[in-house]
């Protein structure tokens, strides 16, 4: 498989690092201009079959041309501060002083009582818009006729104050100066880190504030992997256990399913599969342009598929989803939310045929799960015998036959579902998880994961209380004495979950210098993220039989001595 991120494809969605550290989102389509703010803008295909990850720097337009041209910024001058040999050095408590003026030191400097120059500060230094000799005007005049370096090289060269600036001081004015007039941009690739820290900075709220860390720990705790079999055989019983298959409950827009996904090796489409489509597709409509058009004769209409079997493998908007590898989200509407899946390449709107998902991908409503008879889509069309399908036009045909199709496919996932065997169990929900696991939990495999996370502890330490021994070991006591537990008291079977933790994980940045170590204090906040996870275990059922020598080692030692002094006193009655 070609890896979708080798180069940069035309009709894709990427990411553009601006100087500010701000992520720029915009999907590239030939032949078009992409705007970059204050920066400028230039033709997209500048940027088609590049690479990702390349920095590139818009120049000044030339004379006789109407868009400005892209230079790709080499490593060497990104890195030229850093590899330089008088680079700047760290900043420090006390940094040495440059030399006093004339013989006499400064009035920011702190001197001994000699006059040497012990430690250069800044705290006298002022710095305000009237050291700068330059006005605003001049500089946007340089910003016309000269490149970025020029013009903060000249902003530099025209501060009154910047000697009096500590070095580190100073290197912070360069860097501030730099992402303000040098109009570079870094081309990043759609992946999932780059969406969370876009959506975390624009609406946290749209997917509940699940951080790229948390995420990981969701898919490490639920165990989520590609499984490669194309079939698992069935059970004794018939029944289809695991084969790679995830039960998700995810209110994030598809945040979650995106990162399941990742890990299972379905989120990007074939690079190769779908130019072969592209190419196929190309190829029919140029031998047939008129093939849609004709009308099917009476032999077509007799040799059509009968009443219940599935479309012609042509059709491929409800196709048959997979066995294996697969992900079925719950869902509380009409059509689940995924609105983040469309930067990925799969819009559930006007899903591609090609991509994964289209087929590894079940979703399925509530009402469905509990409820099937009462959903529409569930239900079995109107059978039509093959009389009266004759006599229906094109328009109807397809009609019906659309109908079989969406039923079949909703039928299939409907009954794999209730008949359950799931790997794991994945909960994003901002509803109360414990109203979710009593009918998803049953669903779950022995040994299987469950993974919940929520952005506030509360939720979770409710399933914990739910779950705990004190409450396992109740609800037991009142089976044995062949009682019903109230389901107020226990609204969940606290048997079937063994050791729910809850957890915490959040990757601080940090500013790491000499005496001034302490969290960026600019960092967003917002909520924590907890994540639950536990076992699933099957009850075992009817009385459980102890054998063997449970005792303790000291019992065992105080019986033998016990009856060694019983043995000394038989002797000596004797």
């Amino acid at each position: 498989m070609s890896s979708i991120h080798s180069h940069i494809r035309p009709n894709t969605f990427l990411f553009l690092r601006l100087p500010s550290d701000i992520l720029k989102l915009l999907e590239i389509l030939p032949n078009t201009i992409i705007e970059v703010g204050k920066l400028g803008s230039f033709p997209s295909n500048l940027l088609l079959g590049r690479p990702y990850y390349h920095t590139y720097e818009i120049r000044a337009k030339r004379d006789g041309e109407a868009y400005s041209r892209l230079r790709i910024v080499p490593p060497g001058e990104l890195n030229a501060d850093i590899v330089a040999e008088d680079a700047t050095p760290s900043e420090s408590r006390g940094e040495p002083a440059t030399p006093s003026v004339n013989g006499q030191s400064q009035a920011y400097d702190v001197v001994s009582e000699d006059g040497t120059v012990v430690v250069k500060n800044n705290r006298l230094t002022i710095d305000d818009a009237s050291r700068q000799a330059l006005s605003q005007q001049e500089i946007e005049e340089l910003k016309k006729s000269s490149g970025g370096n020029e013009v903060i090289e000249k902003i530099l060269a025209n501060h009154a104050g910047l000697d009096e600036k500590t070095s580190f001081s100073k290197a912070k004015y360069t860097l501030r100066k730099t992402k303000k007039y040098l109009k570079r941009f870094t081309v990043l690739p759609m992946d999932l880190g780059n969406v969370i820290e876009y959506v975390m900075a624009k609406e946290a709220p749209r997917i509940m504030e699940l951080r790229e860390e948390t995420s990981g720990l969701m898919m490490a705790w639920g165990n989520v992997h590609a499984v490669v079999e194309d079939e698992v055989p069935p059970t004794n019983d018939g029944r289809r256990v695991g084969a790679g298959r995830w039960l998700v409950h995810d209110e994030t827009g598809g945040l979650l399913v995106a990162a399941m996904a990742e890990r299972m090796g379905i989120l990007y489409v074939d690079v190769e599969e779908e130019e072969a489509q592209q190419a196929s597709e190309e190829v029919k409509a140029t031998e047939a342009p008129e093939a849609g058009l004709l009308q099917p004769t009476d032999g077509a209409l007799e040799n059509a598929p009968p009443y219940g079997t599935s479309a012609p493998t042509s059709h491929n908007d409800f196709p048959l989803p997979a066995s294996t590898n697969t992900i079925t989200l719950l869902h509380p509407a009409v059509q689940p939310n995924l609105s983040l899946m469309k930067y990925f390449g799969y819009d559930t709107n006007q899903p591609n045929p090609v991509h994964p998902m289209h087929t590894h991908l079940k979703p399925l409503s509530w009402l469905q799960l509990l409820h099937p008879d009462l959903d529409a889509t569930y239900r079995e069309p109107e059978k039509v015998s093959d009389a009266e399908l004759r006599t229906y036009k094109s328009g109807k045909r397809s009609t019906h036959y659309k109908k079989l199709r969406r039923w079949s496919r909703c039928k299939a996932i409907v009954d794999e579902t209730r008949e359950g065997g799931f790997d794991g169990l994945v909960i994003a929900a901002n509803m109360d998880p414990a109203t979710i696991l009593p009918h998803t939990i049953p669903l779950i495999r022995g040994g299987g994961t469950v993974v919940v996370y929520s952005s506030t502890p509360e939720p979770l330490i409710r399933i914990l209380d739910l779950y705990s021994k004190d409450r396992r070991t109740a609800y037991i006591s009142h089976l044995s004495r062949g009682e019903i537990p109230d389901s107020e008291d226990f609204p969940v079977d606290p048997r079937l979950l063994l050791a729910p933790t809850v957890q915490s994980t959040r990757a601080r940045a940090w500013q790491v210098l000499p005496g001034r170590t302490h969290p960026v204090m600019t960092s967003r906040g917002g909520a924590e993220g907890y994540v639950l996870s536990a076992r699933r275990v099957m009850p075992v059922e009817g009385g459980v039989e102890a054998r063997g020598n449970y005792g303790g080692r000291g019992k065992r030692k105080a019986d033998a001595l016990v009856g060694g002094v019983s043995d000394a006193g038989a002797d000596a009655a004797a």
